[in-house]
């Protein structure tokens, strides 16, 4: 096919060719992202509900899982009707939002992380200038500032992965991913977005470095303190976010950094779905099986205190 046009669309990879398999992804799928969607909803109404919570890292850890639900939610639900349908195809337009809302959500949680850090940083080595650096104002710049740039770095890409030619319409991945777009391209033009995904790669190794940072100068904070009981409840503070950061750049690294192969592209897709899925999923348990103040709030919330006493003895 040559010079696919925004009246035309895209065939997806199937993860099975049988029936009863699509059957069975249809409600994998369904079950995990409504696990999702729960988690951090609840995430985000105990925050709201409970003024305990009402300090810059809940306000951040709600932003958080309104991206988590955003991020999953771009993908997913495209993946459960294909699946229930027997169908791969997507649409111009379709294959278009979905990499916007992708990298928009991909992008703001990197930045929201970073912001995250910051906040930790703050709280641990500066704790007596703490609410006037990190006061209402300030944070609520900061999250709009990372909504922002996460709108524009989707824009940007999105305009530059939508502006080339394509000359093949089967997408080897079962989402709309920009690599595997580039791959489809019969014009010079792709270099364009090959460049900018050098250019964003580069600023999400900057908010690495950042983080890193962060987290050097918060250790040195931690070892000054006299107590062994107030280092682990500083340390406790840190550790949720700490596993968070740590999966994402795992995940991230497994996905997109590994060298190019000859192998089953199978393979990559298994990689693709655990990124998509395990973050988001998996961020509401860490953050809330380890900090009591968010248990007692979601325990208010849900009247669920013996459910989680029962559960954290896993964790």
């Amino acid at each position: 096919m040559s010079n696919l046009t925004s009246n035309s669309g895209f065939f997806l990879l199937e993860f099975s060719q049988v029936r009863e398999l699509q059957i069975l992804y249809f409600f994998l799928f369904l079950t995990v992202y409504l696990i999702t969607l729960l988690g951090n909803l609840f995430t985000i109404i105990s925050i709201a509900l409970d003024h305990h919570l009402h300090t810059p890292m809940y306000f951040f850890l709600m932003h958080l899982a309104i991206i988590d639900i955003g991020s999953i939610s771009s993908i997913i639900p495209k993946s459960i009707l294909n699946s229930l349908m027997n169908n791969s195809f997507i649409s111009y337009f379709e294959c278009a939002i979905q990499v916007f809302f992708f990298f928009f959500f991909d992008a703001s949680e990197i930045f929201l992380l970073t912001v995250m850090a910051h906040d930790r940083h703050v709280a641990i080595y500066n704790p007596l200038q703490y609410e006037t650096i990190m006061n209402s104002g300030a944070c609520i710049k900061m999250v709009a500032i990372v909504w922002i740039t996460g709108f524009l770095y989707a824009t940007l890409h999105t305009s530059g992965t939508f502006s080339i030619t394509f000359c093949s319409n089967k997408i080897d991945q079962f989402f709309c991913e920009i690599p595997k777009l580039l791959k489809l391209s019969c014009s010079d033009l792709y270099l364009v977005e090959a460049v900018l995904l050098v250019v964003g790669s580069s600023l999400g190794i900057g908010c690495f470095i950042f983080i890193i940072t962060s987290y050097v100068w918060i250790f040195k904070a931690v070892l000054q303190i006299p107590s062994v009981l107030g280092q682990k409840k500083a340390l406790s503070t840190c550790l949720p976010h700490l596993i968070v950061v740590s999966v994402l750049v795992c995940l991230a690294v497994l996905v997109y950094a590994r060298p190019p192969s000859n192998s089953s592209s199978y393979l990559d897709l298994v990689f693709a779905m655990i990124y998509v899925i395990f973050p988001p999923m998996m961020n509401p348990f860490i953050y809330s099986f380890r900090n009591k103040e968010f248990q007692n709030a979601l325990c208010k919330f849900l009247n669920l205190r013996q459910l989680f006493h029962i559960f954290s003895k896993f964790f």
